[in-house]
Parts: C-alpha cells; sequence; structure tokens
C-alpha cells in the first residue's frame, strides 16, 4: 500500500537518508512524504523515525491505488455519487 505522510516544516535533502525509497517534497512549509509501506510494522517505524527525528506529524494517509504515480488528482476529487436504482 502507498502513503502520503506529511511533516511540519521543509526538510531538506538532509533528512532523505531516513527516508530511503520515498519521495520527499518539501513545499508551503511542510514535507510530503510518500511512498510504499509494506506492512504495518514498516509504517510504525517510519512514524517512530519522524518522532526520533523531533519532527511535528501533520497528517497520515493511505492512498487509493489509482494514485500510486504521485498524481493527487485522486485525493483531491471527493467520489462520485453512484445512483441507486428501486426497482
Amino acid at each position: 500500500m502507498f502513503y502520503r505522510i506529511v511533516v511540519q516544516g521543509e526538510l531538506t535533502e538532509r533528512f532523505a537518508g531516513a527516508f530511503v525509497g520515498m519521495h520527499m517534497e518539501a513545499a508551503s512549509g511542510q514535507t510530503t512524504i510518500k511512498g510504499q509501506i509494506v506492512d504495518q510494522s514498516h509504517l510504525y517505524g517510519i512514524l517512530d523515525r519522524i518522532s526520533g527525528l523531533g519532527l511535528q506529524l501533520v497528517s497520515v494517509q493511505a492512498l487509493p491505488e489509482n494514485a500510486r504515480g504521485g498524481d493527487d488528482a485522486a485525493l483531491d476529487s471527493p467520489p462520485k455519487n453512484r445512483e441507486k436504482k428501486t426497482l
């Protein structure tokens, strides 16, 4: 499963080693860390690393399968309403 984790502050490349295999993008006073998380213990390990570095966690979000490639459009648009037909 892929996740998007947001922390407060714009992290520099110096922190990239702490999140090997993940993509980091800093903008607007926050850093987004995206990548594949293989299981729950992997996720907790990354969250523990964030805490150990003294970073403030803003959000953790599991990404839908269609947002893997870094396309946030799927995250920004609400799901389409499906009409129910009454028989």
